[in-house]
């Protein structure tokens, strides 16, 4: 019998604005490491792949985040099937 793989939890990322230009990518699909299970470990996992995700999302420029269309912060959790997007601030005038 062949190996099954158990409990894949999927998420999509979508980023606005100059996390859009800078990524190089408006959206996508990632496969959730057993370990990550809230925002702040996504954000570490993301800025693991180096170059502009780790200056983009490091500690040193805003971000929002919003999990499922709520704003979120670093402990919300996160799971399969959710929908996170990345942008940074917005002022208005």
């Amino acid at each position: 019998m062949l190996p099954v793989a158990h409990n894949i939890q999927m998420v999509t990322l979508i980023y606005f604005a100059r996390l859009r230009e800078s990524l190089g990518t408006g959206s996508e699909q990632v496969a959730l490491p057993a370990g990550v299970r809230d925002l702040d470990g996504l954000r570490a996992m993301l800025m693991a792949r180096g170059g502009a995700w780790a200056s983009e999302l490091a500690g040193t420029k805003p971000v929002r985040a919003a999990v499922n269309q709520d704003m979120a912060q670093g402990d919300t959790r996160i799971g399969d099937g959710d929908e996170i997007a990345f942008f940074p601030p917005v002022t208005g005038g």
